[in-house]
């Protein structure tokens, strides 16, 4: 795989910079010419010096010793919502469709059920308690305001004033309770998102959460009595879990809220980076693993559900010589780099380089920190190299 890449960078520089007996004036290249085996001078007024691209061979903490596991990309499920319908009825209108983003509280179906109407009719009969209730409570106190005046006068007797009291206690009790049938009514109509006093309206099923529909079972025109049973997965993916197996022998390196590094197969070369969530309590006995999951941002929508990949757990850091990956020309035995030992003056240098980390791989010898290396335009003085 690395010697396509290079093939295909070194066609493509011969391409931009036109280098190669086709395109390098005569003059240029023998300018450019090489002043020893292994070195290519460029004079200062030479217009290649503008194509080619230096950078010092810096150090960076890269890791000395890493647990890998296998692992997949999963949908956060603190952030899955399975939609039910609210009322048994037939669905009029489906209004998504599979994989549509969605925000909060859109509409999603609509749907005719009788279960509405009853509602109505319940707040309905609540709002005609209440005023009944009201008026026995208004008969009451006038009853015991009354019968108490005349005891005050001695004109009826005590049992008169109690039986009154009574019947105003009554009162009130059914006061309050046609207030909380009311009360519970409104709440009915309230989460079919229903307005009091209509009839015949259609109920509309709106998303919990803002995310993706990622499951869809209902089309317009079914009638559905099971309301537990799932209509559409909406999923909020802009947080994602990389769910994999750690062995048992390597589960002490791994912590909670730790860094870790993430490679998956879509995006070779390339790491991303997710914090440890969650740690299994038990261990499969059969592959003698625990499973971990870490958390990962995907507010760019580039991780979906599904996707395979590993996990790295980093166990030490050491400051180590990287270069970029375009610097390095791989042959089949071994690997150049082009250094410049001065101003123009470039030296064709063998170079040991080691395990790439996402776009730089390690140099183990050859150069050292603060040289300067080409990194672009390399394969321009590798073909001026092999004129010679």
């Amino acid at each position: 795989m690395k010697q396509t890449l290079t093939f295909v960078t070194a066609a493509g520089l011969c391409a931009s910079l036109a280098c190669g007996r086709a395109g390098v004036p005569e003059a240029t290249a023998q300018a450019a010419a090489p002043a020893a085996a292994g070195t290519v001078v460029i004079p200062p007024d030479s217009p290649m010096l503008g194509q080619i691209t230096r950078a010092r061979v810096r150090v960076a903490d890269l890791p000395t010793d890493e647990v890998v596991a296998p692992g997949k990309i999963d949908a956060n499920p603190n952030r899955v919502s399975k939609v039910v319908l609210p009322v048994a009825g037939r669905v009029t209108s489906v209004l998504v469709k599979m994989g549509d983003a969605v925000g909060k509280d859109q509409p999603l179906l609509t749907l005719q059920s009788p279960d509405a109407d009853a509602a109505m009719s319940t707040y309905l009969s609540a709002q005609a308690g209440v005023t009944q209730a009201r008026a026995a409570f208004v008969k009451a106190q006038a009853d015991f305001d009354r019968s108490s005046d005349l005891f005050a006068h001695n004109a009826v007797a005590k049992k008169d004033v109690l039986a009154n009291e009574s019947a105003l206690a009554q009162a009130t009790a059914g006061v309050d309770q046609t207030r909380a049938a009311l009360e519970q009514s409104a709440r009915r109509l309230t989460v079919l998102g229903l307005r009091p006093g209509d009839f015949q309206q259609e109920v509309v099923v709106r998303a919990p959460l803002a995310g993706k529909v990622l499951e869809l079972t209902v089309v317009p025109g079914e009638y559905r009595n099971d309301t537990s049973a799932s209509l559409m997965t909406i999923a909020d993916l802009s947080s994602v879990w990389v769910t994999s197996q750690v062995p048992e022998s390597y589960i002490r390196f791994v912590q909670i809220g730790e860094r870790v590094e993430i490679s998956l197969v879509a995006y070779p070369g390339e790491l991303f980076e997710g914090h440890v969530s969650r740690i299994a309590d038990t261990v499969d006995p059969q592959t003698r693993t625990v499973k971990v999951q870490a958390e990962m941002d995907n507010r760019g929508g580039r991780l979906r559900p599904e996707m395979f990949g590993s996990i790295h757990h980093i166990e030490s850091t050491a400051p180590t010589p990287v270069l970029p990956v375009g610097a390095v020309v791989q042959g089949d035995t071994h690997a150049v780099v082009f250094v410049e030992t001065a101003p123009g003056r470039f030296e064709e240098r063998q170079v040991t380089i080691g395990k790439r980390a996402g776009d730089v791989v390690r140099v183990l010898g050859g150069v050292k920190p603060g040289d300067s290396v080409v990194v672009d335009g390399v394969m321009l003085l590798k073909g001026l190299v092999k004129r010679t």
